[in-house]
């Protein structure tokens, strides 16, 4: 029996355990579609290819062990989605991408939306190639899978040109792989390099952990939580390290991290990076000693040495150091360390507490995040919280709970605004059960707001709050601090109905001002049963205290 490319590669994607593929839809890329229907993969269509990728990227970060992936159509189709490619090469999510392109047999003859794909899509991925012979794609999409799960995570793009896709084969002729994987293997650290690790926590008095991204890609919760209950060393997480220690750990925290690096001697850095978010390694003492966790050496040194390396998954590493620690009875108990930082984090909760009552209008966003966050403590359902914005987004993440991994989501380091519609979508796709909710700046909203119709037609009951200020609150204030506040320009934007923009699109909008009207607000939005949108009025504020947030 012969068939296409499409066929060859949606019974491929099958095997690896793909379920669902997000794409907008381009003549280069039909086939797939065509045999995505015969496999079952549900086929989530989009209104902006970057939204596409974003959400194959959120797919993969709300199924651990499984490949986000997304299919867009040539030319534009593929630089628009570049954005969404680069957010997940920054944030080690494995995804797969399908690129369209002109027929194979036209090759730089100038067919509609040719250009060099490869070229473009290289430096921000782990794999780029194209295959040029439909008998085996199978083989390709298993090489590109292979590539995005091993090591770093990460996305992979493959372009298949239109007649390749189209063309027919007999089945024998292309043999689908019996086993695609779609985890990375279990590499353990060197023993002895656990043990030296070992000893400088031991000849610590004031050691942290501080847990990052390569924590959830290793799948190394649980993990992680049985160190720490074994040690009683602190435990801070950031990046899509959010969730994975439970919050009523005693020895996690939240708000003490600052204290807590300025008199760490010893510094467990697990799968976090000294990028920006740690003032590129300025925020450790000089003299402290650095023991540091990641899936690959290449990630191991940035911008400051490591006193001890432990490459590899970090499960492994975590059941390594747990299993010496109790082999060679060595004697860790931090508790006392940890109790003096948890004083630290009930008196910042209590000074937090004494702000979220105020009943000014427009609305303080800390008020709206506050009323969010006991909203969300009355009802029964689980809640996945995504954050697409700026300000409103960092005072949200310090207020809302993250009861899980999993429970929390933001762009991650390359800090792309526009992601909350298209996590969503992927989000409450595979998690129908759960109540998906986004946090939204008002400028955020402009970027992929549109997707919710998207939502529409596919019956996903998304729920999004706007904080709305009416600005680029970020860049605002630094803009009127430095050059003065009559020189705002390209910082300023109108309070928009946004809601009346999702009512348009067939969803249920809702106009808040005042602070006794968000909770009523919420509760008709969630109780609709359609996506919907609470536009919140709050507060412009324009104190500025320095930086430029990079």
């Amino acid at each position: 029996m012969s068939v296409h490319g499409g066929k060859l590669a949606a019974r491929t994607l099958k095997k690896a355990g793909v379920e669902c593929i997000f794409t907008l839809p381009g003549g280069h890329i039909m086939p797939l579609y065509d045999g995505c229907i015969d496999e079952g993969i549900r086929i989530i269509d989009v209104r902006h290819e970057q939204a596409a990728v974003h959400a194959a990227d959120s797919w993969a970060r709300c199924n651990p062990g499984k490949i986000g992936v997304a299919a867009i159509t040539a030319g534009p189709g593929v630089t628009d989605g570049v954005t969404g490619v680069a957010n997940a090469w920054r944030a080690n999510s494995p995804i797969l991408v399908f690129g369209g392109q002109g027929p194979f047999a036209n090759l730089r003859r100038g067919s509609l939306q040719e250009m060099d794909h490869i070229g473009v899509m290289r430096p921000i991925t782990k794999y780029a190639d194209a295959a040029y012979e439909t008998h085996r794609i199978p083989e390709y999409i298993e090489l590109a899978i292979r590539h995005a799960v091993s090591g770093i995570p990460g996305p992979s793009y493959l372009e298949i040109p239109m007649d390749i896709f189209m063309a027919e084969v007999e089945w024998e002729q292309a043999p689908i792989p019996k086993y695609i994987r779609t985890e990375a293997p279990r590499i353990s650290p060197d023993r002895d390099e656990v043990r030296r690790a070992i000893d400088l926590i031991a000849k610590s008095e004031r050691p942290m952990v501080m847990a990052g991204t390569s924590v959830k890609w290793s799948r190394a919760s649980q993990n992680l939580v049985n160190f720490v209950r074994q040690t009683h060393i602190p435990v801070f997480t950031n990046g899509m390290g959010r969730g994975c220690v439970p919050p009523d750990l005693p020895e996690f925290g939240n708000r003490s991290r600052r204290d807590a690096l300025s008199k760490s001697d010893c510094v467990i850095l697990a799968g976090t990076l000294l990028d920006f978010r740690m003032r590129f390694g300025a925020s450790i003492p000089a003299d402290a000693t650095i023991i540091q966790l990641d899936m690959d050496a290449t990630l191991i040194g940035q911008n400051r040495a490591s006193d001890v390396a432990l490459v590899g998954n970090l499960a492994c590493s975590f059941e390594l150091l747990a299993e010496e620690i109790k082999n060679t009875g060595t004697q860790l108990d931090y508790s006392n360390w940890r109790d003096e930082l948890r004083e630290i984090e009930v008196a910042a909760e209590q000074a937090v507490e004494s702000k979220l009552n105020s009943d000014e209008t427009p609305i303080d966003p800390q008020r709206m995040c506050g009323e969010l966050r006991d909203w969300m403590a009355e009802r029964s359902e689980e809640f996945i919280t995504i954050g697409d914005g700026g300000d409103i987004v960092a005072t949200a993440a310090k207020i809302l709970p993250v009861p899980g991994e999993g429970a929390w989501m933001d762009p991650g380091p390359l800090g792309t605004l526009g992601v909350g519609m298209p996590f969503a979508l992927a989000a409450q796709a595979s998690h129908p059960d759960k109540r998906v909710m986004i946090v939204y700046g008002d400028g955020s909203f402009g970027l992929n707001g549109f997707e919710y119709d998207t939502a529409v037609r596919h019956n996903l009951p998304i729920l999004g709050i706007v904080g709305n200020d009416g600005a680029w609150g970020q860049m605002m204030r630094p803009q009127g601090a430095v050059y003065g506040w009559d020189r705002l320009q390209g910082t300023l934007l109108n309070f928009t109905r946004y809601d009346k923009v999702v009512e348009a699109l067939g969803g249920h909008g809702e106009l808040v001002e005042s602070p006794d009207e968000l909770r009523p607000a919420l509760d008709r939005a969630a109780e609709s049963g359609k996506p919907a949108l609470v536009n919140v009025i709050i507060r412009q504020d324009r104190e500025y205290k320095g930086g430029i947030y990079v």
